[in-house]
């Protein structure tokens, strides 16, 4: 609670000035008229505090992206990261400058009890969280042949565990409410399959089906979820290409270019906001038409 502020010290008589006779006003009566005047001043009405976003992996590439969009249509945004400690204080600068409250969040989140309790310190700390975004994810490219199980297991678990980790966490208050949006980031190498990244495409093909079955389980309390499927966009990811690879994928894409990360970050904005009220269950490509 902030001090009270001292009342300010009484005006001296101007020199010279004479005093006009007359009755003495107690202290008591001026203070009492201040006060009655100063609850008699009209009150404007409280604002309401922000909606909050949930978002993993929001220190990078789209997350990174879906946190400032979200941010901008009035979010307080609760983060996670794995290890970029430095990208994490830069997203916090950006949130601050743009008038968010935030909250960031080092863990795995393939860990499922450091999850939940990341959710548990953004409801305490931020607010009810209304939209919830699983973004976090992970990439170890190899032909089948050649895949390790370690490989395997990563990809596996950080993607499709990890986005099963948050919906988990953040459904049973989103019940209770009867409100909230659940939006999972997948990829075209999910809907259609991509050589190269078998465990890649099965992690992401698998958040597409728990998407729609969770869609089917939470609509009747109000719930939507959704996914987005994006295709080659410039991240991290696609930044490791060699230029061969590069200028295949663009040859192969109709809009004939990649993708940003704040085009990705519009979709998330939409199906998270009222103006997405009766869709649930999709899955919405941002790929420049790589698959049609």
């Amino acid at each position: 609670m902030s001090p009270a502020t001292p009342g300010a010290p009484a005006t001296p008589a101007a020199p010279g000035a004479s005093a006009t006779p007359g009755p003495a006003t107690p202290a008591t009566s001026a203070a009492a008229s201040v006060s009655e005047a100063s609850v008699a001043q009209p009150v404007g009405p409280v604002a309401p505090p922000p909606p909050v976003a949930l978002v993993s992996g929001g220190s990078r590439g789209i997350g990174r992206a879906a946190a400032l969009r979200l941010a901008r249509d009035g979010y307080a945004i609760s983060f996670c990261y794995r290890s970029d400690e430095e990208s994490a204080r830069q997203l916090g600068k950006e949130l601050a400058e743009l008038g968010a409250g935030s909250l960031a969040e080092r863990l795995d989140i393939a860990d499922g009890e450091a999850v939940r309790a990341w959710v548990t310190r953004t409801e305490r700390d931020l607010g009810p969280i209304t939209v919830a975004v699983a973004s976090a994810g992970i990439t170890r490219d190899k032909p089948m042949l050649m895949m390790s199980d370690q490989d395997w297991r990563a990809v596996l678990t950080t993607n499709l565990d990890g986005a099963s980790n948050v919906c988990r966490a953040v459904l049973f208050p989103m019940v209770k409410r009867k409100a909230g949006s659940i939006i999972t980031l997948s990829s075209v190498s999910g809907v259609y399959g991509n050589p190269g990244q078998g465990n890649y495409s099965a992690s992401k093909a698998g958040m597409v089906a728990m998407t729609r079955a969770l869609a089917k389980e939470v609509g009747r309390y109000g719930i939507r979820a959704n996914a987005v499927a994006p295709g080659m966009i410039e991240t991290d990811m696609t930044g490791a290409l060699s230029g061969d690879q590069r200028d295949r994928a663009v040859a192969a894409i109709p809009l004939g270019r990649f993708g940003t990360a704040e085009e990705v970050a519009e979709a998330v904005s939409f199906l998270a906001s009222d103006r997405a009220a009766y869709i649930t269950g999709s899955v919405l490509q941002i790929d420049g038409g790589i698959v049609l």
